[in-house]
């Protein structure tokens, strides 16, 4: 081993064991990244199905306005878990206008009201309710059930008293056989196909966000404190330090990363247990370029950082200058994720971070395009050797430890 190589690599132990000595870094460099998706993926579906499982138990209260109001109707309205009661029709016009009931709606002494009007042949109606009130809102779907049930009955009632078939005349046109059956793409592929819609964006995001702080840590905090001068002052030279101090923050966001993976994993193989989505087929090929791509963007973003930071004189101004810096990333990843990868153009794949986000993408669905592999793969490798370039030009200013004032 080089001596050029030990001290790189004893600089970078030095920042490591520096910046994870306190717990609360530990947590938040292992435990967050290792719990996020679980928790999105297993705990938040359970949550919302406790809550519409609560919503459902809900009693809710229905005001029905109208007269000679179909028995059948009546009967379905009070079997969906709907405390009705009954008023004359008021006179008015449309009968969507809320007039004098829309106090009530407002002061929740009902739920929703059903007005109903009979013209000709035709039941007119029009369900009153608050948006901003999820009783409201599941009282008048429950209203909604009920009328759409009678309504089918009333439609099949209609037909047969006419000598027509109901079910011929209601269903002309029916699918033959097993709908699943006729798409072409394996479970594996549908569940690439939908984790590649967040998984981009969500590794882009984490990969910046958990670099800031290491990145303020080992510039700008050692500079406030005043430590920087003396590392400065060791026998290596300015390459040998940024080289240390990007392995540090490398590890650090790469050990996050891993771990995000791995809880992601976790979270999938659980879904695929339960049947609510299947394991994604990932060639061999498509994962080495997918941990190609990630590394690539790592390196660009880790340098990136070192340099922003390394031009604030404090913390305080490198967080505000880092901070914003992620929307440098949150908007392209949003704006990748509504790209049609069909028949798209190979430009995109040399955009800076659009190419790597659209790489994942294409390779979480087991696309391995070799065209676009090759364009992301030589402007990724430009950008991230620009990054670290920039960043060794920052490390190299005289400036970089003179007085804070």
């Amino acid at each position: 081993m080089s001596s050029a190589t030990a001290r790189v690599r004893t600089i970078a132990k030095k920042e490591l064991v520096e910046f994870v000595r306190d717990w609360r870094t530990i947590v938040a460099i292992l435990v967050i990244p290792l719990l996020m998706f679980p928790i999105l993926f297993i705990l938040f579906p359970l949550l919302l199905a406790s809550e519409a499982a609560e919503l459902d138990a809900v009693a809710v209260d229905v005001v029905v306005q109208g007269e000679n109001i179909p028995e059948e109707l009546v009967g379905l309205l009070e079997n969906s878990s709907i405390e009705t009661s009954y008023e004359p029709l008021p006179v008015l016009g449309e009968l969507s206008t809320p007039t004098h009931d829309q106090e009530r709606l407002r002061n929740g002494s009902v739920d929703a009201i059903l007005r109903l009007r009979t013209n000709g042949t035709v039941l007119e109606y029009a369900v009153l309710y608050l948006s901003t009130s999820e009783q409201s809102l599941e009282a008048r779907s429950r209203t909604f059930d009920a009328l759409s049930t009678w309504e089918q009955n009333e439609t099949v009632r209609r037909i047969d008293a006419a000598g027509l078939d109901a079910n011929e005349t209601l269903d002309p046109l029916r699918w033959s056989g097993d709908i699943a059956q006729s798409d072409a793409a394996t479970q594996g592929e549908q569940a690439g196909m939908a984790l590649s819609l967040f998984i981009p964006l969500v590794l882009a995001v984490w990969t910046f966000s958990s670099a800031i702080q290491p990145s303020i840590d080992m510039t700008a905090g050692e500079r406030e404190r005043g430590t920087l001068e003396a590392l400065l002052g060791l026998p290596c030279s300015r390459m040998e330090l940024l080289m240390g101090k990007w392995l540090a923050v490398a590890t650090i966001t790469g050990a996050g990363v891993l771990l995000q993976i791995a809880g992601l994993l976790f979270a999938i193989g659980y879904l695929a247990s339960s049947d609510l989505i299947s394991t994604p087929s990932i060639s061999a090929t498509a994962l080495l370029f997918l941990c190609l791509a990630v590394l690539l963007f790592a390196v660009m973003v880790v340098a990136f950082e070192l340099a922003l930071a390394m031009r604030s004189h404090s913390v305080k101004e490198a967080g505000s200058i880092l901070g914003p810096a992620i929307l440098i990333i949150l908007f392209p990843a949003l704006f990748t994720q509504v790209i049609n990868l069909d028949g798209i153009e190979s430009f995109w794949f040399a955009i800076p971070v659009v190419n790597v986000l659209l790489a994942l993408r294409e390779l979480l669905m087991n696309r391995v395009v070799y065209g676009h592999v090759a364009i992301w793969l030589v402007s990724s490798t430009i950008y991230a050797l620009g990054a670290a370039y920039y960043a060794a030009r920052q490390f190299k200013r005289e400036d970089i430890v003179t007085s804070l004032s």
